[in-house]
């Protein structure tokens, strides 16, 4: 902050706050809080529908698996888009899409008209928008907010996601749910993302950065040259293959099994997944304000790999749970460890990646993260059937320390970091 900017507000704000004096970054999170509540509110009334519709593991594992190949199939494609189209138009049509998708399950679940197969196919389209929705946000921020503030961005995020996505809308979704019904959730989830759409209209128009590029190019120019730097740079290599297996390892436990373990292992209902849930975006929040107050670690490639590994460790925990409360406090522990490095890995793409470069690899990393995901959607309901519920989470909870291990020492991360300090 300079002493401008002091004098204006009359005090230093503090670093975790630093972006909002920018007023399309304010505008711009207003936008994200409604969406990622919708967002939250979504979820939990999927669930929930399904449920309605007497489905169990397999079922949810279908509507979740036609979510994650949506998000896989485009990826690649809606990296090369955020770096030719303005993104707050990508922006706009992702939140169009979603809206209409809501708005149009939350008829059907009302007039008792849902059907399996109409929750699989809305799944799969906003699963598809989302893979335009991240790489063009990523590659707007740098954007709208000066450089030594996008740690406290991604702060920000970190917390406003796991807070209103994971814990607000979930829990809302779950009160709703048990006192109407899922439609009714799924109504609120479409009104809000509605509310997202206006907010993120009134964000002003920014130019996409091409300065590198010296003339048009194609597209599978444009995914060549993203693809060849992700391979050629250890780094982000190495992350991204770590992230892709325990993307695999823990995805399918959690959004599919979890609400199975609280019903039938443990007696619980809606209100309790939602009570996890919650206590899951809470933790992210706590992590993400830690890590957002402070200086950009040293040994930021270290701890962040170290943080995500570790921090799978209360699936085990979850695996042998005797009682809610032990869901809750786990669920908490494992959203602090996972969005906390979050916050360094998305400040990381922003400044280390070139300008022109950034929504196709904000893209790879989606590519490669999510690339497993609907292996593990898909089969982490016969799993679960053929070894148990606890037994998965428990290989869930350890394996991915290994992978993350693994990869710090494979890539020498240590020594690049030293070499390019943040």
């Amino acid at each position: 902050m300079t002493d401008t900017d002091v004098a204006s507000t009359g005090t230093r704000l503090p670093r975790a706050l630093t972006p909002f004096r920018h007023p399309s970054y304010r505008r711009l999170a207003v936008a994200l809080v409604l969406a990622t509540f919708a967002g939250g509110v979504w979820v939990v009334g999927l669930v929930w529908e399904v449920i309605r519709l007497d489905g169990g593991p397999a079922q949810l594992s279908l509507v979740s698996t036609a979510s994650a190949v949506g998000v896989l199939l485009p990826a690649l494609l809606g990296g090369v888009v955020a770096d030719r189209v303005p993104q707050k138009v990508i922006l706009l049509g992702v939140a169009a899409t979603e809206l209409s998708c809501m708005g149009l399950v939350a008829v059907f679940s009302l007039a008792d008209l849902t059907q399996l197969w109409h929750l699989v196919v809305v799944g799969f389209v906003i699963g598809a928008a989302m893979a335009f929705y991240y790489p063009a946000y990523s590659a707007w921020l740098p954007a709208l907010v000066p450089e030594d503030e996008l740690l406290a961005v991604n702060g920000v995020e970190g917390m406003i996601r796991p807070t209103i996505g994971q814990a607000l809308g979930p829990a809302v979704a779950g009160v709703v749910v048990g006192a109407a019904s899922p439609g009714a959730a799924l109504t609120v989830a479409a009104v809000c993302s509605l509310a997202g759409l206006v907010a993120l209209a009134t964000v002003p128009l920014t130019p996409v950065r091409r300065d590198a590029e010296s003339g048009p190019t194609s597209v599978l120019h444009d995914l060549r040259e993203g693809f060849v730097y992700m391979v050629r740079t250890p780094w982000l290599l190495a992350t991204l293959l770590f992230a892709s297996l325990m993307v695999f390892l823990i995805m399918g436990p959690l959004e599919v099994l979890l609400p199975f373990l609280i019903k039938d292992k443990l007696g619980g209902g809606p209100g309790d997944h939602a009570l996890v849930l919650a206590a899951f975006g809470i933790g992210g929040a706590v992590g993400s304000l830690v890590v957002a107050s402070r200086p950009m670690p040293r040994r930021y490639l270290t701890w962040m790999n170290l943080m995500w590994g570790v921090g799978c460790l209360p699936f085990a925990v979850m695996g042998v749970a005797t009682a809610i409360w032990q869901l809750v406090v786990a669920a908490f522990v494992l959203g602090a460890l996972f969005s906390a490095p979050m916050v360094i890995w998305g400040t990381l793409l922003q400044r280390r990646v070139p300008p022109h470069l950034l929504g196709r690899v904000s893209s790879l990393d989606f590519f490669v993260s999510v690339s497993l995901m609907p292996v593990s959607m898909a089969v982490a309901g016969p799993v679960s059937e053929a070894i148990g519920l606890r037994t998965t989470f428990l290989i869930a909870g350890t394996l991915p320390a290994v992978a993350a291990a693994v990869a710090i020492v494979a890539a020498r991360l240590p020594q690049d970091e030293v070499a390019h300090p943040l």
